[in-house]
């Protein structure tokens, strides 16, 4: 079975940082101005979650609460007992342009019970958060990142996201012409090509495709060949050092189509992505 997660992790990596580990009482904010999402646990307690003035779930048994963008949220607890909570930043390499946050929901809640593949590695993230050997931080912050990757699963495995990137690798047919994308983007896959590493005709590929992920395998690809340079110049690569392995058979080809996704050509791309 084609890994779907390997060569998209390999472009777009993730990293968490733990920043809280012990009881929140009363309400507590996250203004949703920081450049990065959360992953919250709640160990043990009742919580109350608001998006602004409201209520967006009721917590009363241990759960994970996941936020992959910035999104400004409170907590309300018990004031004098309050709340078992660890928590990280989730950090997503591309930002924007990185295919995993679009394809996530908003947010996320689910019981710990249901993770039943990740209890090892929560009762060990909670002992080390209960803990005070050395290396704690980079524990932690380890956990949190295989954690994450074990939630792809699940809604990858669960059918929760009904139309995007995880509905596409749900299948299990379609998701090998996305792997192929993400493995060989170098490569100038035609429809034809796709479907027949989906093992599928033309058309029945080309519509399931466009059925689960919203766009056409076409657009698809651009999109993912566009991220990619992206993440490329923001690491300082050449413009010219990147046509090749993004793809495209000149600077100029790349350009055009650079900005007919995101309306400006690289280099202006990059001159705004730098004074930001």
């Amino acid at each position: 079975m084609a890994d779907r997660l390997a060569a998209l992790l390999a472009h777009f990596s993730m990293s968490a940082r733990t920043f809280q580990s012990g009881p929140l009482c009363g309400v507590n904010r996250l203004d949703g101005d920081l450049p990065y999402g959360q992953l919250h646990l709640i160990r043990a307690g009742q919580v109350e979650v608001w998006h602004g003035n409201r209520k967006a779930e009721q917590i009363n048994e241990p759960s994970l609460l996941f936020y992959p963008r910035p999104t400004p949220h409170y907590f309300v607890t018990d004031a004098e007992q309050g709340a078992e909570f660890v928590c990280a930043h989730v950090t997503f390499e591309g930002g924007a342009a990185n295919p995993i946050v679009s394809a996530l929901p908003a947010y996320l809640c689910l019981p710990l019970a249901r993770l039943e593949h990740s209890l090892p590695v929560l009762e060990l993230l909670f002992a080390e958060s209960s803990a005070h050997y050395c290396g704690r931080q980079a524990m932690l912050d380890r956990l949190f990142e295989i954690l994450l990757i074990q939630v792809l699963r699940v809604l990858m495995e669960e059918g929760k996201a009904q139309v995007g990137l995880l509905a596409g690798f749900a299948h299990p047919q379609v998701r090998r012409a996305i792997v192929a994308i993400h493995d060989t983007p170098e490569r100038e896959w035609s429809v034809e090509d796709l479907a027949q590493v989906a093992g599928m005709s033309r058309s029945v590929f080309s519509n399931l495709f466009r059925d689960l992920l919203g766009e056409t395998p076409a657009a698809y690809m651009q999109r993912w060949r566009i991220g990619l340079v992206k993440k490329w110049l923001a690491q300082g690569r050449p413009l010219k050092l990147i046509v090749e392995d993004a793809g495209y058979s000149s600077e100029s080809a790349l350009s055009r189509a650079f900005k007919s996704i995101c309306g400006v050509s690289p280099r202006e791309w990059l001159k705004e992505s730098a004074s930001h």
